[in-house]
């Protein structure tokens, strides 16, 4: 696992380089000053906005960057640096000035300079957290992503937390991706597995286990996503989400019968040995509960932070699409209690996607549709840039406030993002 890190880590900056090395370093400076602005990169920020017609909903592609108004708790920032991105593709300074045409000449209006630059996909399939039943949807998924979404140009790595053992590091060779889907099979823990795991003083070790192994290889990867600038950053996130106390009540059932005073006795019976009722309800294992569905709201939290960090917008997608219970096989779940699970898994993957930018697929069959929006979505928008002139540097959390100075205009952007912590001092 840490090999195929390491290598994709070294691929993605490799290439960060090679585009620094093919771009002139441009640092921005106050007019009517002269020389080079030294500063930290920490106080440099991105943020990508989507400005769309209040009634067409169309992209409106001719703002430039005084049509801008940007606060960072409530203090008015200097947008320094604006890049428009129009089908995929980077357009520097956006529109350039007018030259006046000859008299009596009719020219037809002036095109945008022209960018081959595209975007930055990631494809990440956590084939811990989906059922091998889902094997062949995923598969088709990933399949529709390379005929959909992914472009010319564009520039993408698909990994996989798991078994599926997928390391393509950045590429912007499509074939790969039929190459890859191949090779993906889910591992997901089926309900059954998830009521029989042990379970430990925080809970099932191995869906948290699971968890932690997905999260600290999205989280490893953003960190070396923050280091490219002025692309698009998406992150598709295959997953059937996320929950640390899964089926807390048939959970009980099950531990109440292994500890019954009669072991062959089958829960619903009438039996003249009955389950201890008295262990079918424990304060301390609500207590656990609690503290593990706590723990999965941090871990969540600190992973929207890193992307946003990152200026990486996540679309979360569920492979179980419609969902209309357990499967015939799976007796030791009702049908409330799956549909309860299934809402919880769906709910972190709607936080993981509201709280960057994109949005969740969940609850759909129709993939197609969703891909072709995520593509629309990461199409078209601005990227600006300002030094942060926040009134307290020891303020981690900035709200981000944009407006544009034209009526009818509703904006898509991530109104916050989180510092990172200061390093350790070493003792």
């Amino acid at each position: 696992m840490k090999n195929w890190k390491l290598r994709l880590s070294l691929s993605i900056l490799a290439s960060t380089m090679v585009w620094a090395q093919g771009t002139p370093a441009q640092t921005p400076t106050t007019q009517g000053q002269q020389g080079t602005r030294f500063t930290s990169a920490i106080d440099f920020v991105r943020r990508d906005v989507t400005p769309r017609d209040a009634e067409s909903k169309q992209f409106i592609p001719d703002l430039r960057k005084e049509d801008f108004v940007l606060l960072e708790d409530g203090v008015e920032q200097k947008i320094e640096t604006m890049s428009l991105i129009h089908g995929g593709r980077t357009i520097q300074d956006v529109v350039p000035v007018a030259v006046a045409a000859p008299a009596g000449v009719i020219l037809p209006p002036a095109r945008p300079p022209a960018d081959t630059s595209g975007r930055v996909i990631i494809i990440f399939v956590d084939d811990l957290h989906f059922e091998f039943k889902l094997t062949p949807r995923v598969r088709s998924i990933v399949n529709r992503m390379a005929d959909l979404l992914v472009h010319e140009g564009d520039l993408f790595a698909i990994v996989s937390t798991g078994y599926s053992s997928i390391e393509q590091n950045l590429t912007y060779d499509r074939k790969r991706i039929k190459e890859a889907v191949s090779k993906i099979q889910g591992a997901g823990m089926k309900p059954s597995d998830l009521v029989s795991a042990a379970a430990t003083s925080q809970g099932p070790a191995e869906v948290r286990y699971r968890a932690n192994t997905a999260f600290s290889t999205a989280y490893d990867m953003l960190g070396q996503l923050e280091k490219i600038t002025n692309r698009r950053k998406t992150f598709l996130y295959v997953s059937s989400g996320y929950d640390f106390n899964p089926f807390p009540e048939a959970r009980r059932r099950a531990d109440a019968q292994r500890n019954s005073k009669d072991g062959s006795t089958i829960l619903g019976q009438t039996d003249p040995n009955p389950v201890d009722e008295s262990l079918l309800t424990n304060p301390f294992q609500d207590r656990i509960n609690a503290l593990g569905e706590g723990d999965l709201i941090n871990e969540m939290s600190e992973l929207t932070r890193q992307a946003n960090r990152a200026n990486v917008t996540f679309y979360t997608i569920d492979p179980r699409g419609l969902t209309g219970g357990p499967d015939i096989d799976e007796q030791d779940v009702s049908t409330t209690e799956y549909m309860e699970y299934t809402r919880k898994t769906q709910d972190t993957l709607r936080v993981i996607a509201d709280n960057t930018g994109g949005f969740a697929v969940v609850n759909q069959n129709d993939f197609d549709k969703a891909l072709k929006r995520i593509d629309a979505e990461t199409s078209d928008y601005y990227v600006l840039g300002y030094y942060s002139s926040n009134p307290d540097p020891l303020k981690r959390k900035r709200r981000v406030e944009i407006a544009v100075k034209r009526p009818n205009v509703d904006l898509t952007y991530v109104k916050e993002y989180t510092l990172k912590p200061p390093p350790k001092a070493i003792k």
